[in-house]
């Protein structure tokens, strides 16, 4: 999770740098940056009347230029961002989707019950034709989705007993906007009665509604007054300008603020003596100020502050924000920092998708779990300081020049997401690509085949299914062992098999091999002279002893052979040393050896390759084999050594036991104290 953080953290890091990049791109180009102030002047008529269409300022009566660029420069002043974005979004021409009610419980559940924004929906009378025509009504809701106003259509068809008892016997605009100054209170309904069926006047009924909430100082005594007044509103901002009404995303920001953030406007244009305003520290027109307990912050001084609905809106969310906006947040950052998963894990493709997958769903859970007892402490009255403080927290810091660099680039992200989708795609494959180099550095194997790990998946459920007391083990994300099913068959016709508990096999492949190797290799003539000496040298009874103990090797050889019918595991050239098998007990041994071997040093194993935990023996007690020179071999933890293969089969069949000692083979086990094979512990 930490590692995931960090590459979150680093991610946005390289937004912020990536910014910074691009407008150092801009300024190399043009010269200028997206905080320059432009002069109205040199715009277009065009460009003017989009600029006071994004702001929400009606411009039907004004002909000429001149007066369309005062409107412009009454409302505030215009940067090169705020002209980039009103043409951008001037230029696209995707069609808003508008909501087609299905009956009263539908127009409730959205319109009714919304408290915090504005609805205008056109109800269409049974046997009538629409009030506002097909292509007057596309315009309409563009013009007005830009405002976060939601639209909608409501025919009386679909519920005439509805429409009767509202009084909806004719085409209609209905707009809803919230009654109170109260966060989450009750709306109203208010019905559109102009006879003029236009766009233009539609939406300055709509904003004349709109700012009617708006609290408005006409003299300087009332700006006095409520200047200096406190009361249950922690944040205010005021508009001082020479306008009739404040503009349309001011009045639409003031509603979907409701409870959080007082808007005041202050309309100075008959105003003939402003020295109170010079007293407040006003000295310029229009101006934009947000007066908190902490002191003054001017609106349209930092990067990003732009007079626009998106730019504001964001501006207020970081000084005053709901708890619904810290959940989408987190639930954001969360979202973001578990798609990390996608790259961090290696492997099998499906592998991470799975992974990703149970990722997700953790972290979700997780996160709302978290925020239940969130939610409950809020509601407590001990907490209302620490609430108060919280947010004199997030004033003092989102008021810094910082904090609106950051703000300005999620408004330039979010109007461009296939940016921030390619970086954070191109940000993870760098991660995976590190990441994949670091595991190939440290010899950690990567299962890459689908298959495989699918079905190491399968063998992990099917032992968390049927034993889920000895399932609390480590995911076997990397397990390459294929279970054969005929073991899988086998466990299902013997149910008490089934309460024995499945162990992974991971662990096999870190159990030590090595090679066996011997000191010196004897070849069949000299093998012969050796014998002949000792015939020559030794007496009667000596070589009948050992021709009678080479008789019973023979024979248990012969034996072993036609029962079993089985080659060598190993396939390398026989070692001398091989024919000798074990022949005493552990206790006779008494230290590091098990089993005997031939005294002389030709014939005898290097025991030097031997792993130092590993007991000394000739013979794999599993094929009932003797190891042969270069034959790979296997140990268990309890010290005791069988050919590889032979040993892998044995604990792939499910027993998980040392054939010998039946110690776990999964366990760790206490060494043995060293000890060196002495001259007694050879048989004479």
């Amino acid at each position: 999770m930490w590692l995931k953080l960090f590459f979150l953290l680093l991610y946005f890091l390289v937004l912020f740098v990536l910014a910074r990049f691009f407008e150092a791109i801009v300024w190399y180009e043009t010269g200028i940056f997206a905080t320059q102030l432009v002069d109205p002047v040199a715009l277009s008529f065009k460009k003017l009347k989009t600029i006071l269409e994004c702001r929400g300022l009606g411009y039907s009566g004004l002909p000429e230029k001149k007066d369309v660029r005062e409107l412009v420069e009454k409302s505030g002043d215009l940067m090169e961002g705020e002209l980039y974005s009103a043409l951008k979004e001037e230029e696209a021409s995707e069609s808003v989707s508008s909501t087609n009610f299905s009956g009263e419980m539908h127009f409730y559940e959205l319109v009714e019950d919304t408290k915090d924004g504005i609805w205008l929906v056109q109800v269409i009378a049974n046997d009538r034709s629409p009030l506002v025509g097909k292509i007057h009504w596309e315009k309409m809701v563009k013009k007005v989705s830009r405002f976060g106003i939601r639209t909608g259509t409501f025919n009386c068809s679909s519920d005439p007993r509805y429409c009767k008892r509202r009084g909806w016997v004719r085409s209609t605009l209905i707009m809803s906007v919230p009654q109170t100054s109260t966060s989450k209170g009750k709306v109203m309904l208010k019905e559109y009665s102009g006879r003029k069926i236009e766009v233009e006047h539609i939406f300055k009924w709509i904003t004349t509604h709109a700012a009617s909430r708006i609290k408005t100082i006409y003299n300087a005594e009332h700006l006095k007054e409520e200047w200096n007044k406190s009361d249950q509103y922690w944040v205010k901002i005021y508009l001082f300008a020479n306008l009739d009404q404040p503009p349309a995303f001011f009045s639409a920001l003031s509603i979907k603020f409701t409870g959080r953030v007082e808007f005041i406007f202050v309309n100075v244009e008959n105003w003939n003596n402003r020295s109170y305003m010079t007293d407040i520290g006003i000295y310029n027109m229009p101006s934009y100020i947000l007066r908190t307990p902490e002191g003054i912050y001017r609106y349209g001084n930092h990067t990003g502050e732009f007079i626009s609905l998106q730019a504001m809106d964001s501006f207020l969310r970081s000084l005053q924000p709901e708890v619904n906006d810290l959940f989408v947040l987190s639930l954001v950052l969360v979202n973001l920092m578990a798609w990390m998963d996608l790259f961090i894990t290696q492997g099998a493709t499906i592998k991470r998708f799975v992974v990703l997958i149970s990722t997700l769903g953790t972290y979700n859970s997780l996160l709302i779990i978290s925020w239940l007892p969130v939610l409950g402490f809020l509601q407590l009255p001990y907490l209302d300081s620490f609430y108060e403080y919280s947010l004199k927290l997030l004033r003092y810091s989102n008021t810094t020049t910082l904090a609106s660099w950051v703000r300005a680039d999620w408004m330039f992200y979010s109007s461009h997401p296939a940016l921030f989708l390619s970086t954070y795609l191109g940000h993870g494959l760098l991660i995976d690509y590190f990441e994949k180099k670091r595991r190939r550095n440290n010899n950690d194997d990567i299962n890459a085949n689908n298959l495989e790990w699918l079905s190491s998946l399968w063998d992990w459920y099917t032992s968390y299914l049927f034993h889920p007391i000895a399932s609390f083990q480590n995911f076997p994300v990397e397990s390459d062992w294929d279970e054969d099913p005929d073991l899988y068959l086998e466990r299902l016709a013997f149910p008490d098999l089934w309460l024995h508990p499945l162990i992974p096999t991971d662990y096999i492949k870190n159990l030590p091999m090595w090679q066996f190797k011997c000191l010196g290799i004897l070849s069949e003539e000299e093998l012969s002279e050796s014998s002949h000496d000792i015939e020559n040298d030794s007496d009667v009874e000596s070589i009948d002893t050992f021709n009678s103990e080479k008789e019973v090797f023979e024979d248990k050889q012969s034996i072993i052979h036609n029962s079993l019918g089985r080659v060598s595991h190993c396939g390398a050239e026989a070692c001398s040393c091989a024919n000798n098998y074990c022949q005493t007990s552990l206790h006779e041994r008494k230290g590091r050896s098990y089993g005997s071997y031939n005294t002389n040093e030709d014939m005898e194993p290097d025991w030097l390759t031997w792993p130092a935990d590993m007991l000394h023996c000739t013979e794999c007690v599993v094929c009932l084999e003797n190891f042969e020179n270069g034959c790979l071999l296997m140990g268990l933890p309890c010290g005791h050594v069988f050919h590889q293969n032979c040993i892998a089969m044995w604990l792939a069949g499910g027993r998980h036991c040392c054939p010998v000692c039946r110690w776990p083979s999964y366990k760790k086990k206490q060494p043995y104290a060293q000890h060196q094979p002495l001259s007694n512990d050879v048989p004479s």
